[in-house]
């Protein structure tokens, strides 16, 4: 393990997680069925529950860790694999830009949703943010054998694509405070948002 892993694995991954769970457990509709796409160990969904316990989790992911801490089903990385409608709303936590085809995967998520999809990711924006969201994803992910396809979106991009999968903007947040000081001068900056979408109905309904 080298010291990167360390600090990151030991100091900021922590912090990180909490903060997020509380942002998650904000914006999640009540009483949700939720699926969480790309849960990695599960430790996310298992804190959100936690301090959600209204909420019930369901999780799938590309790859199954020994370590979960909630049972984990596979899938492909591309179709989700339940009908239409299946939970009230689809997760992602830091997924999307892993995903060979985000768009395809977004795509999806609003079929299975019947009310909202949940997001955080980044946006790609100011000075050296590719690099910075690069460097991030390697510390982060490289070890645990992620696929790095680096496909950060601007905020133009992730428009077209909510609307490209009928889904309209209900929350948006950028000021999330995931890393402690002083690892939030560099990492934080407006690189991250985390977002509600309203499922909107199809046409043909």
């Amino acid at each position: 393990m080298s010291w990167l892993d360390a600090v990151h694995g030991g100091w900021v991954h922590p912090h990180r997680l909490r903060v997020l769970s509380q942002h998650f457990a904000s914006i999640l509709p009540s009483a949700a069925s939720v699926l969480d796409v790309g849960c990695g160990d599960g430790r996310l969904a298992n804190l959100i529950a936690g301090l959600r316990p209204d909420l019930s989790f369901h999780a799938i992911d590309v790859l199954l860790r020994p370590d979960v801490a909630i049972p984990v089903s596979v899938f492909d990385g591309n179709k989700i694999p339940f009908e239409r409608l299946s939970f009230d709303v689809v997760m992602f936590s830091d997924v999307l830009h892993h995903a060979a085809d985000p768009a395809m995967l977004l795509r999806e998520a609003s079929r299975v949703a019947r009310w909202s999809v949940a997001i955080k990711d980044h946006v790609l924006t100011g000075p050296l943010a590719r690099r910075t969201l690069a460097f991030m994803d390697r510390v982060g992910n490289l070890r645990h054998g992620i696929a790095l396809p680096f496909n950060y979106w601007t905020y133009a991009q992730w428009t077209a694509a909510f609307e490209e999968a009928r889904l309209e903007v209900e929350v948006w947040q950028q000021k999330l405070r995931l890393y402690p000081f002083p690892a939030n001068l560099l990492f934080e900056r407006s690189l991250h948002f985390m977002a509600r979408l309203k499922v909107k109905p199809a046409q043909n309904n």
